[in-house]
């Protein structure tokens, strides 16, 4: 189910992949690239959320703020809490890790805002604004720094890599058209 509901996502994106692929010149190859790395041209287009501790704290404007100024597009944005599993099935990677559990239970905790951002380079754009995982590495002004309050509730998440932006779009915006 985990990744039906991911694949879902990437058809909601169907005119713009199709597009981009006939620009390219076409080919299953090309087509692949298109969905897996969610690029027109260079601009790049990762998952984000601001997770429940900073939404509490009522920081979530503050978050959207930084990233705009940093020169983000918002594509997509929904306040939502998840359920555990919806958080289980989204950490799914950590499962063996000892923090599994804990980090279920936090971001099942109350409502977080998620959002697919756009912009040239955003990836590695997002990685910057944010920072390190744990606030007390993190340099000043960035966004861990000034919101998280530890390294498991550290303000927002963002995708590391144009795959796993792929599949978080896909879970949390099945069947939505990003235009």
């Amino acid at each position: 189910e985990l990744h039906q509901r991911a694949r879902g996502g990437l058809a909601g994106q169907s005119r713009l992949v199709e597009a981009e692929r006939q620009r390219r010149g076409g080919g299953v190859a090309v087509l692949l690239d298109v969905v897996v790395h969610l690029r027109v041209g260079e601009t790049e287009r990762p998952f984000s959320s601001v997770k429940p501790a900073a939404v509490h704290a009522g920081n979530a404007g503050a978050v959207l703020s930084r990233l705009e100024g940093a020169g983000f597009r918002i594509v997509a944005l929904r306040l939502r809490s998840l359920t555990r599993a919806e958080a289980e099935g989204f950490y799914h990677v950590h499962r063996e890790r000892p923090f599994f559990a804990s980090l279920c239970a936090f971001m099942s905790s109350g409502p977080c805002v998620t959002m697919v951002l756009e912009r040239e380079g955003a990836i590695a754009g997002q990685r910057e604004i944010m920072r390190a995982t744990h606030p007390a590495k993190a340099e000043p002004g960035t966004i861990r720094k000034d919101f998280a309050a530890s390294i498991e509730r550290n303000a927002i998440h963002g995708s590391d890599a144009p795959e796993t932006a792929a599949f978080e779009i896909g879970y949390f915006f099945p069947g939505v058209e990003l235009i």
